[in-house]
């Protein structure tokens, strides 16, 4: 039987005894009604590394758990991939975050675009930013990744565009390339993709000057939530971990 993942932000050795947050408890003892002696994994996200632990005390109230080894560190990705992403509305954005983690993304950066159609006040974009980190550490928690991918401040894409990652891709239908027409990149690389209505030509030109290349993904046009996971899965399938 597979031990349920918990991301604890932590940093824990064999033989500790730790005390387990809130919402470990809630889905841990309410959802999944384990019980005291039952064995769990713990990961804090930062140092690549699976703990395997056992409850040492629950109840609907608390939980302890005593750390018993820890595995061996996650390898390093052969394919650091960094996702800029036009915002999108609630859960079309919630999906491809969700599915860009499962597939291996190294960072998230959320992007203010032309075609953003909800402007959302700071306070709600940073209950937003909650929610999205949420998200992440779900889909790691399911995936069985180790450490978190960082998620960025949204930001403009003007101001994204002043430091991008190496080698910059923009997804675009129009473009002359595809994927697998373009040299493989070393270590890292930049995937760029718009909004709901993508994004404008004025942004388009402008992610072109920057020294983006844009590239297409066969003949259709794909929705702002599936094109990432198209993108990343054809990266992985070219140049990644996808063996």
């Amino acid at each position: 039987m597979r031990r349920p993942r918990s991301y604890l932000p932590l940093k824990v050795e064999p033989g500790s005894l730790v005390e387990l947050p809130a919402g470990i408890v809630r889905h841990l003892v309410q959802v999944l009604r384990m019980q005291a002696g039952q064995e769990i994994v713990l990961f804090n996200g930062e140092d690549g590394i699976d703990y395997r632990a056992v409850l040492t005390e629950a109840d609907r109230r608390r939980a302890r758990a005593r750390i018993l080894s820890a595995g061996n560190p996650e390898p390093t990705p052969k394919l650091q991939i960094h996702l800029a992403l036009g915002l999108s509305r609630g859960e079309r954005m919630d999906l491809a975050l969700q599915k860009a983690v499962e597939l291996g993304a190294a960072s998230i950066a959320p992007l203010i675009t032309d075609r953003v159609q909800r402007k959302l006040s700071p306070e709600r974009l940073e209950k937003r930013i909650r929610h999205w980190r949420k998200i992440i550490i779900s889909a790691c928690e399911q995936s069985g990744r180790c450490r978190l991918p960082r998620l960025h401040q949204p930001q403009t894409l003007t101001d994204w565009l002043r430091d991008p990652p190496e080698k910059p891709l923009l997804l675009d239908p129009a473009a002359q390339y595809c994927l697998k027409e373009l040299p493989p990149p070393d270590n890292e690389l930049g995937l760029l993709i718009g909004p709901e209505g993508g994004f404008s030509d004025q942004e388009r030109e402008l992610a072109l000057q920057a020294g983006c290349t844009g590239v297409r993904l066969g003949p259709r046009v794909l929705r702002t939530e599936t094109a990432p996971l198209a993108a990343i899965a054809a990266i992985q399938a070219l140049w990644g971990d996808f063996c």
